[in-house]
């Protein structure tokens, strides 16, 4: 059972839950006070929402490892995994990763709506039949697996709300720009890994990581004027402002760091950034909502 949960990739899914929580807080209707908010939350919904979305994200990450196997194999970071270690059947591991995905969407059909669901199955299905496969051939997979990697708070809103809105498409930009930094950030220290691997990784194309290191800062200025649009749409108040804009600052300042010493430390210093900003801003959304 716990190679079995190891498929499920928990670390990223709690990352997952929490962005599509936010989603649905913000597709809830505003309220006057905390208590006239709380009250509007339909908790069987919100439950089903959770669920639903976890059932398909561990479905879905199930099914990249199974997809992945032989390139995890070649990789030290990936290759005690259930599935290149021997542990799991392959077959028994697309079996269980088929079972999740179709779970979480019926979750999200039945249980929430229509929409929340069909946008999870969006997810899964740009995951594993565009990005994944793209990384073997072209650095871009990136910018592609950022799309349905953004896609979580969507999920959340469209449950709350019913459907879709611009202020849902903001929280998806801001989601899928902070992915650049995360993700170049990883690329760059585990780079001898996908090379062996055959992944074509931006660090793995361009060695020398000026390139690497050039987006990295350039999606880290980018960031900091779109995390201010939920205070400009009254999404958030001055609090979450100016809050944004220092956390924007200091992530941005961890990738100028590594663009002017391109080393391991510095890009491991992105990462560290990267993982504390994302729950920091969204605990700045949650507490400054205006009128609560």
């Amino acid at each position: 059972m716990r190679d079995y949960l190891a498929l499920t990739k928990p670390r990223i899914t709690w990352l997952i839950l929490m962005s599509t929580g936010i989603g649905y807080f913000f597709g809830l209707p505003s309220a006057a006070s905390w208590w006239e908010f709380l009250g509007s939350i339909h908790v069987f919904s919100l439950l089903h929402t959770i669920f639903g979305t976890a059932l398909i994200a561990s479905g879905t990450a199930a099914l990249n490892q199974w997809y992945e196997r032989e390139a995890d194999h070649k990789m030290r970071r990936t290759a005690d995994r259930p599935l290149p270690s021997g542990r799991l059947v392959p077959g028994y591991a697309l079996l269980f990763g088929v079972s999740l995905s179709a779970a979480g969407f019926l979750e999200l059909w039945l249980g929430v709506n229509l929409l929340a669901g069909l946008i999870a199955a969006f997810t899964l299905a740009s995951y594993l039949l565009l990005y994944t496969p793209m990384k073997q051939r072209t650095w871009w997979s990136t910018t592609v697996g950022a799309i349905p990697g953004a896609m979580p708070p969507m999920i959340g809103y469209a449950a709350a709300a019913g459907a879709i809105t611009r202020e849902s498409w903001v929280l998806f930009a801001i989601l899928f720009l902070w992915q650049f930094p995360h993700f170049y950030s990883i690329a760059w220290m585990y780079k001898d890994d996908y090379a062996r691997a055959g992944i074509q990784m931006l660090p793995v194309v361009e060695p020398d990581g000026r390139s690497t290191a050039r987006q990295i800062v350039l999606y880290g200025v980018a960031l900091i004027p779109v995390s201010l649009i939920p205070g400009m749409l009254g999404m958030s108040g001055r609090i979450y402002l100016i809050g944004a804009l220092l956390l924007g600052l200091w992530f941005l300042y961890s990738g100028v760091r590594v663009a002017l010493e391109r080393t391991l430390v510095r890009a491991r210093g992105v990462l560290i950034t990267s993982v504390i900003y994302l729950p920091l801003i969204y605990g700045l959304m949650l507490l400054d909502r205006p009128g609560l």
